[in-house]
């Protein structure tokens, strides 16, 4: 609605993970490094968690899409699955054609695929969004597939995302096992008051923003402290400042502006 009024080749604030707009805080930077760390040395589970809204998923997005060739990935989105549904969504999302309909033989289907991967000389990574949902057996399953490795390494490197909640469930005494074999471990905080201004300006420079569209200080002060820094709340009522802009046909988005929009939003968000 707005973009051919500020010249921008699209809405610079979705709420979608889109990996284009990943801004690199300092906290998204080190989780981004722990990532590649867990990978590329082959430690086997990773967990990487934040409070709602915080980039995980599109970080995850970024993440997968710097990886090399010799790097295989499977991205499980919304894990409400059962042991044997998530098992076969693992492997349809590797590519592996099940080769039976049991627990025993996705296990040995996926087995194969790892030990292919491995004498090729790749490495395998699969991704849980939203881990915290996983039911104690699903996770359970998730360690007894991070056994599939040889004498010298781990044949699957398993990245579990989520919110606090996850590392809230790794603390039972049933999952102590899983939570032995958890070698990477970060939490993702949201972005500090000096960058919310600095992420503002990244995704209307990704977006196609010729500079014509500016916030005052006033004004992305107040986005801090609506949103505490994070980033989908800084979506939120950046594009509703976007949206109040053209309607007054104005590219300076002040501090009367953002009240406006946040007064909207209040109304709106759930409390």
């Amino acid at each position: 609605m707005y973009c051919q009024f500020y010249g921008l080749k699209e809405y610079p604030f979705n709420v979608t993970a889109d990996p284009n707009f990943l801004f690199l805080s300092r906290k998204h930077q080190e989780a981004l490094s722990h990532l590649k760390y867990g990978v590329q040395e082959r430690k086997g589970i990773i967990v990487l968690t934040g409070e709602i809204g915080t980039g995980k998923t599109t970080l995850c997005r970024a993440f997968l899409n710097q990886m090399s060739k010799t790097v295989k990935t499977a991205f499980i989105i919304n894990p409400y699955f059962s042991g044997l549904q998530l098992l076969k969504a693992i492997l349809e999302d590797f590519g592996i054609q099940p080769s039976g309909k049991s627990r025993l033989s996705f296990v040995f289907d996926l087995n194969r695929f790892l030990l292919k991967q491995a004498e090729e000389g790749n490495n395998v990574v699969l991704v849980i969004d939203e881990a915290q949902n996983l039911k104690i057996p699903e996770l359970e399953q998730i360690r007894l597939l991070s056994n599939l490795e040889t004498e010298k390494q781990k044949l699957l490197q398993i990245i579990l995302v989520g919110q606090p909640e996850l590392n809230q469930k790794l603390q039972l005494y049933s999952l102590r096992q899983l939570k032995q074999r958890v070698m990477v471990n970060y939490h993702i905080l949201p972005l500090d008051e000096d960058e919310v201004s600095k992420y503002i300006y990244h995704r209307l420079n990704v977006a196609g923003c010729d500079g014509r569209i500016k916030f005052s200080d006033s004004a992305i002060k107040k986005i801090y402290f609506f949103s505490s820094g994070i980033p989908r709340l800084i979506n939120l009522i950046c594009d509703r400042a976007l949206l109040l802009g053209f309607t007054e046909e104005k590219n300076f988005i002040d501090k009367g502006m953002i009240d406006i929009c946040i007064n909207e939003l209040n109304q709106k968000l759930p409390r």
